[in-house]
């Protein structure tokens, strides 16, 4: 049986050799190149295409995700498992709706990264307990949130998590008192909350500020 072909896409040198020399003497998983930008990552897909691709989020030139998207409409038989230092619910669901089937940290060990491999390389998604529940977290808040502050309420609502008052908020913005208060109601409406101090709390909860 032929091992699974992979390549490791990430911009630092030492952590793809370390991935490399993991998998070095491996019978299952082989590591067959690496990569340090979409750049060079394409031209080792127009060599041969890999069935696995281990690609952290943090990539020169652009990022992991939209990477991992552009690839999926072009080479779709090329699974995606992001390995990367963010343990952020965010960032797991941003990959799951760009098309990785996996999401690894980088502190993984290989006997969870080889499972990983295995895994995606049958066409199923592997996300261990840790990463599941960063991802249900993060849909549950999003559900919390289903109305988006505008960009200029976002605006408005860093400054007042920065304790400025309507007054200064309304200088600063060169709009006038009643309209930041009109865009304190909007995004208090929004968010289901009572007051300023709700407002905040929602809002670092929800991670918009």
């Amino acid at each position: 049986m032929s091992k699974i072909s992979v390549i490791v896409v990430d911009d630092h040198q030492l952590f793809r050799e370390g991935v490399r020399s993991l998998f070095a003497e491996d019978d299952l998983i082989s590591i067959e190149g690496e990569a340090d930008s979409a750049e060079s990552m394409y031209a080792f897909f127009d060599q041969a295409l890999p069935e696995v691709v281990l690609m952290d989020i943090t990539m020169p030139g652009a990022d992991g995700l939209s990477i991992i998207r552009e690839s999926r409409k072009r080479f779709p038989d090329v699974k995606f498992i992001v390995l990367t230092m963010h343990a952020d619910g965010q960032y797991v669901v941003k990959a799951v709706r760009s098309g990785a089937f996996g999401y690894l940290l980088k502190n993984a060990d290989k006997e969870e990264l080889s499972e990983a491999i295995l895994t995606v390389s049958k066409g199923k998604k592997y996300f261990n307990s840790e990463i599941s529940q960063l991802m249900v977290g993060n849909i549950s808040l999003e559900g919390d949130n289903t109305q988006r502050l505008s960009e200029r309420e976002t605006q408005v609502l860093q400054l007042v998590s920065n304790g400025k008052t309507t007054k200064e908020i309304a200088e600063e913005l060169f709009v006038s008192s009643r309209t930041v208060e009109t865009h304190r109601v909007n995004m208090m409406k929004k968010l289901d909350v009572q007051n300023t101090a709700e407002l905040i709390k929602k809002a670092v909860k929800l991670k918009l500020i």
